[in-house]
């Protein structure tokens, strides 16, 4: 089951870094051309290692920072329309599921730390 919820983890965060680069330099950039908003990708970046590695601290407290793409997906899926609004559907997905697994993987291994 730890195994089970690593992979679901990693694969939902590995997917929405990439999520967040394609969105904002080629599928719907918020300026033609790209936007620096593709930096948002970064911070998800760090904790990527841990994540992999299995570390429960990592899952902890990149739980929280997962809070902030979630509500960032969610705010733009009502603000936005067109395919922001079905990217950002994605995100909150994506976000959701990673929040799942970690707080998962971290209540799981709560007694081996």
């Amino acid at each position: 089951m730890q195994f089970r919820l690593r992979v679901i983890a990693a694969s939902s965060l590995s997917a929405l870094i990439a999520l967040s680069v394609v969105w904002e330099l080629w599928l719907a950039p918020l300026k033609p051309g790209g936007s620096l908003m593709a930096l948002k990708a970064l911070p998800l970046a760090m904790p990527l290692g841990g994540i992999l590695k299995g570390r429960r601290y990592t899952y902890q407290w990149s739980s929280m920072l997962i809070l902030a793409y979630l509500a960032e997906g969610v705010t733009r899926a009502w603000a936005e329309g067109g395919a922001s609004r079905s990217l950002a559907v994605v995100e909150i997905v994506l976000s959701a599921v990673f929040f799942a697994a970690a707080v998962s993987y971290a209540r799981l291994t709560r007694g081996a730390a």
